[in-house]
């Protein structure tokens, strides 16, 4: 009877989702139904829900999920600064004279923007609107300049900060405790938000690599299809960045990131804590972009990035218990800094479009919440109903051991992302294919990027690729859909060869964690 149940949890969950209901009311709606029907018929223990508030609220506390706020607030305010497009214009200047050299200048700053921002979305209607008609307009296969743009757009899934990163995190680490207690091991360490971070960095410039590679194989056999985009003056000569342009366009944009990366990986600041810093960075690279702000404001959040770079630095040989000299230019650090950022937060709350970005972020932020709420509730009715069990038994009954499992899983993830969206498939495949294949050993950090790198495929898979929809929005009208698909098919395939490189050499994800954190 349990088995009918789970079954029928399933389809009604699939069908939920398909009818276009928002998701975290099916997540929570679905799983309570058949928790009471089960109970009716004395197969369900409904005592299971008398531990939803406590586990929500564990949740919701966690200092990782804490985090999320800040980094899409900080992707937001940069996708609404002029600063992504002057990267694209300044990279595209310094690429683009070659051939594939505009290509090359996309795949640079998509990563750039993954690194920054995050925001999927806003990547590829940027790199859509400034640099689709400039390789069009040079002569570009249509099908190319499509395929770069919706693949380059679409690394924020898997180059950290990433949002699926993070809520990746708590799931995986809540499956690798529940899986290691039951195979016998009571002392497991957390797997952190560093983890995953240091995980998906080789893979994420093995993914930049092979597109690089793509293009410059394109432009040795077919160099008509990616003819170099020349910028000329008036007068006929070629147009170069000067050095302050790529410093304020790529060198600036390039620090912020060290700072948040290395602050999470170097293990000086917590996720939550470089977050703070990436926002506060966010928003003074915000103001500092508006016309007629006065020189003394300048200085003073001109001083933000250097304050929080010295923070940086004096938390790492210790803060005040190292010397009172540390924590005395700790403090003045911290003053400059804070005073810089309220200086910048003024300025865009009078003027800029701070009021906006805060609830575009609050409502994502509680999109994310109701789905977090939903989840917890359909695996404690899973649980409920003996379905772990179930799985358990499934996956160790495969031939082939743990690989074979994991492969299973995989071919899961990859069909559900022609239909469902990421965050849904975190939160219903990891806590339920998780715990079974962290007790048999599967490595949690392997593990998770997997799951990133194959949701990552799920991004440019027809029909429901999230973003061909994006790019179709900002795409000229003489570019077809046909030639949107033609252009991400290989992309798809470069994704594909990257998740079998990292299935069949697992220390690409696990090296560099082991070599930081161990």
């Amino acid at each position: 009877m349990s088995g009918a149940l789970l079954a029928l949890l399933g389809a009604l969950l699939l069908a939920g989702i398909l009818s276009g209901a928002p998701v975290s009311f099916v997540l929570i709606g679905m799983p309570t139904l058949i928790a009471f029907f089960g109970a009716a018929l004395g197969v369900f223990d409904l005592g299971f829900l008398a531990a939803f508030p406590s586990r929500a609220f564990g949740i919701l506390t966690n200092s990782v999920f804490l985090s999320v706020p800040l980094f899409v607030l900080m992707g937001g305010l940069l996708e609404r600064s002029d600063i992504a497009k002057r990267m694209m214009l300044t990279a595209g200047a310094l690429f683009g004279d070659r051939e594939g050299g505009m290509a090359y200048a996309v795949v640079i700053v998509g990563a750039l923007l993954a690194a920054s921002t995050g925001v999927i979305g806003a990547t590829i209607f940027m790199l859509g609107m400034i640099a689709m008609p400039a390789m069009l307009s040079a002569g570009y296969s249509k099908s190319l300049a499509s395929g770069v743009i919706c693949a380059s757009g679409s690394l924020g899934q898997i180059i950290p900060p990433s949002i699926l990163l993070i809520l990746l995190t708590d799931q995986i680490s809540s499956a690798y405790q529940a899986g290691r207690r039951a195979a016998g091991e009571w002392a497991v360490e957390p797997v952190s938000v560093g983890d995953l971070f240091a995980g998906a960095f080789v893979p994420g410039l093995l993914l930049v690599l092979l597109y690089m590679v793509s293009i410059f194989v394109t432009s040795l056999r077919r160099p008509e299809s990616c003819p170099p985009v020349v910028d000329r003056d008036a007068e006929g000569n070629k147009v170069r960045p000067d050095l302050r342009e790529i410093f304020s366009s790529l060198v600036l944009p390039l620090l912020l990131i060290v700072i948040v990366l290395g602050s999470i990986l170097g293990g000086v600041a917590t996720a939550t804590e470089s977050a703070a810093l990436g926002a506060a960075g966010a928003l003074v690279m915000t103001a500092m972009d508006r016309e007629g702000v006065p020189r003394w404001r300048l200085a003073l959040m001109l001083s933000v990035l250097p304050a929080a770079i010295v923070l940086v630095i004096v938390k790492l040989v210790g803060g005040a218990q190292a010397s009172p000299l540390a924590g005395g230019v700790g403090v003045v650090a911290l003053v400059t800094l804070c005073l810089g950022t309220l200086s910048a937060l003024v300025q865009e709350l009078r003027r800029g479009g701070m009021w906006k970005v805060a609830v575009d972020t609050a409502g994502i932020v509680s999109m994310l919440t109701l789905i977090v709420l939903g989840a917890t509730m359909l695996s404690l009715v899973f649980r409920g109903l003996h379905g772990e069990e179930m799985v358990e038994t499934f996956l160790h009954g495969l031939p082939g051991g743990n690989m074979t499992a994991v492969l299973f899983v995989m071919a899961v993830v990859f069909v559900l992302g022609f239909v469902i969206e990421y965050v849904e498939i975190i939160f219903i495949v990891v806590p339920i294919a998780g715990p079974p294949l962290m007790a048999a050993g599967v490595d949690p950090v392997w593990f998770a990027i997997l799951i990133s790198l194959n949701l990552q495929i799920s991004f440019l898979t027809p029909p429901f690729g999230y973003a061909l929809f994006y790019f179709r929005r900002v795409a000229p009208p003489e570019v077809r859909t046909i030639d949107i698909y033609k252009g991400i098919l290989p992309f798809i395939l470069l994704q594909m060869v990257a998740l079998a490189i990292v299935i069949m050499v697992p220390g690409l994800a696990t090296w560099l964690p082991d070599a930081i954190y161990h």
